[in-house]
């Protein structure tokens, strides 16, 4: 019997509107073998932690490069731990100081991934700390 693939929605939340770095990254994980479904852009926190719990996610990726990281992970994994879907892993990327990262991860945050990091890095990150729905 085949393992189900990982499944991961890559969203765009916020006003930011460069979607370029967030699309490379959902190709990439499709590449690899996941499912992915992209929002699109301009997605508000609610309607990200909707989709995954709808979609089945065992994550989310998030693009953030408006500068409102800290806002907007926050409510995201709020919304998360209040649909009780806290075992959605979290992660993200984008422009995102490096004086940041702490607090994200602090905060529920897995990982992130700042411009220049290696598709293949990504994959192999989401590979070896997300677990498919049929792993238990």
């Amino acid at each position: 019997m085949m393992a189900s693939p990982i499944r991961v929605v890559v969203a765009k939340p916020g006003l930011d509107g460069h979607d370029r770095g967030a699309k490379v990254v959902a190709r990439a994980l499709r590449d690899a073998g996941m499912e992915v479904i992209y929002t699109g852009l301009h997605q508000t926190p609610e309607q990200v932690v909707e989709t995954a719990i709808q979609e089945d996610a065992q994550a989310v990726g998030l693009s953030i490069l408006s500068g409102a990281h800290m806002t907007l992970f926050r409510r995201v994994v709020e919304l998360l731990a209040e649909r009780d879907a806290s075992d959605i892993v979290l992660f993200g990327g984008g422009i995102i100081p490096d004086a940041d990262i702490p607090a994200l991860k602090e905060l529920g945050v897995a990982e992130v991934f700042t411009p220049g990091t290696p598709t293949a890095d990504i994959v192999a990150w989401v590979t070896a700390h997300v677990a498919p729905a049929d792993a238990a």
